[in-house]
């Protein structure tokens, strides 16, 4: 690969073209699912400072994430691509602030590489299809923090009041974790680099107003919705603050027990989600890790002026934070990405670019070949074990992967063959997946379809119900267009309504004796949680939950 700007952006033109494929793809239950109904209900209603699922108050996630969904959907309509389209945008900014960061402390081949690992490892993909929070949240905290280290070394007044203002927007998209992980990035940067003055400063006070500020649409509606209605019961119970919520019980509550969230995760939990995130640049990772430990130790917890701790320090002490908590998530430690994609790329051009550390370099790229291996086999073992009907693609692809692989190896002016292989074969991957494997994967989850078929037949409100149905519901309110309501006995159905149950609902109309014929029936799985059993071709079926969509004649 040669540090070109043109060609670098060709590159990354090609790697958000393989983002906005991402859009065709349905949204998975559970989260996306139902922020993309969140998001439709408060376009619908135009309620904006009151969060709602299907008409129920809402007290989870801030409310950013939804404010941008529901203008996007305002713009082009209640759809796959107006839901994603502003993660994707904040996917990019997240990448362009990695660029920018980097830079402020390195060359510019460490800033390309650090754009690149992160818009390329498999976290980046996955969150830009699987819409999280936590897309938007990254594009918020590594922009605040690109812009303090600007802030930090040229002490101009307009970086920190920028940085503040994304702090203030990565707080109303997921809470005082935006707030968090700049301190503990410049806080341990700042006391290794004994620059105590960075630790008190007035200017301080200014970044909590301007946060403050930011935050007050989001608290009025909190405190309208929760604090003056003590007699709501959320989660069980009364005297509910949204303020205390968001403040406290969130981030903290998960910390003290407080929360009702506990899942008994254990402190490797993240770590060991991350690893899969970061590939195919994991091996990459944990050099670069294991080397900034030994790099700091050797200097004795002493940063020079040069140098920097942002990176590593924001990486430790935020997973440390979020690794104590009870309750954890595989993409919650997506938000240092970025950081852990610039430790990536340093370690990444010294071996390939400065061609330093010889040993280690064969060693790692010897231990590189495996996943480049299940990189270039995965369409293929997916049309042999998995969906065979996607034979077409697997041989294009694999057929590509090929020919991209021997052009890469037998061209003599490329010193970096193991980087632009792993490069490559992401990308290719990520198409395969986003225009092939995901398309097929959610045929099998009911609620998109269901919804569809009502938008496309133009099912009337009132003409359509769900019945003893415990399958994939909230994507059906999305896809439909609108809230699709429920019944809880048989006897609420009217004729020439359309019914959508399963095998206990059915086996309640038949017991009914009223006449009905079935329009649609398939299986529903939950595909966000896949199994070995529903991989399995031969065993996909043995398990079937079924359902039906039936028309009551009379």
């Amino acid at each position: 690969m040669i540090f070109n700007k043109l060609k670098n952006i060709w590159i990354f033109l090609i790697i958000i073209a393989i983002y906005f494929c991402a859009t065709g793809v349905d949204t998975m239950d559970e989260d996306a699912s139902q922020y993309a109904i969140m998001s439709m209900e408060m376009k619908q209603t135009g309620n904006y400072l009151k969060v709602y699922e299907l008409g129920k108050d809402y007290l989870d996630k801030p409310p950013f994430l939804f404010w941008t969904n529901s203008l996007s959907m305002h713009i082009f309509g209640i759809n796959n691509f107006a839901f994603k389209f502003p993660s994707i945008l904040f996917a990019i900014l997240a990448i362009f602030s990695t660029y920018r960061l980097a830079r402020v402390f390195y060359d510019e081949k460490v800033a390309w590489l650090s754009a690149i690992v992160l818009a390329t490892c498999q976290a980046t993909f996955l969150i830009t299809n699987d819409i999280r929070t936590d897309t938007i949240l990254m594009g918020w905290v590594i922009t605040a923090l690109w812009l303090l280290a600007e802030w930090s070394l040229s002490e101009k007044k307009k970086y920190f009041i920028l940085a503040s203002i994304a702090i203030g927007g990565g707080m109303i998209t997921k809470g005082p974790i935006a707030l968090f992980v700049p301190i503990f990035a410049f806080g341990s940067h700042w006391i290794l680099q004994r620059n105590f003055k960075f630790l008190f400063n007035p200017i301080y006070l200014i970044g909590i107003l301007i946060i403050g500020i930011i935050l007050i649409p989001m608290s009025i509606g909190l405190y309208e919705q929760f604090d003056l209605h003590p007699e709501k019961i959320i989660e069980g119970k009364k005297n509910v603050s949204g303020l205390r919520f968001f403040y406290w019980t969130q981030s903290f509550g998960r910390i003290t027990g407080e929360s009702v969230w506990d899942n008994n995760a254990h402190f490797s939990f993240l770590f060991e989600n991350l690893l899969w995130g970061m590939l195919p640049w994991s091996l990459f990772f944990i050099v670069a890790t294991i080397s900034d430990w030994i790099k700091i130790i050797k200097n004795k917890f002493l940063v020079g002026k040069s140098e920097e701790f942002i990176t590593t320090g924001g990486i430790v002490l935020t997973y440390c934070s979020l690794g104590v908590s009870k309750y954890q998530l595989p993409h919650y430690i997506y938000v240092v990405l970025p950081l852990v994609a610039i430790s990536t790329a340093k370690i990444l051009y010294v071996i390939f670019w400065k061609n330093e550390i010889k040993r280690l370099k064969t060693v790692i790229v010897f231990l590189q070949i495996p996943i480049l291996t299940v990189l270039v086999s995965l369409p293929i073992i997916i049309s042999i074990f998995v969906f065979p009907s996607l034979f077409k693609w697997c041989l294009i692809t694999t057929i590509f992967s090929i020919s991209v692989i021997l052009i890469i190896v037998i061209n003599k002016m490329i010193n970096q063959k193991v980087f632009n292989i792993s490069l490559a074969l992401v990308m290719i991957i990520n198409i395969f997946l986003s225009l092939a494997f995901y398309p097929k994967l959610l045929t099998y989850q009911s609620g998109n379809v269901i919804g569809r078929y009502i938008k496309e037949n133009k099912i009337e409100k009132d003409n359509f119900v769900m019945y003893k149905y415990s399958g994939s519901a909230r994507n059906i309110h999305f896809y439909a267009n609108r809230i699709v309501h429920s019944v809880d006995t048989i006897s609420k159905v009217k004729s020439n309504q359309y019914i959508l149950t399963m095998d206990e609902g059915l086996q309640d109309l038949q017991l009914s004796k009223r006449r009905f014929k079935i329009v649609q029936y398939g299986t529903d799985f939950h595909v966000a949680i896949l199994t070995s059993e529903f991989l399995n071709k031969e065993t996909r079926n043995q398990n079937d939950v079924k359902y039906y969509l039936i028309k009551i004649l009379e």
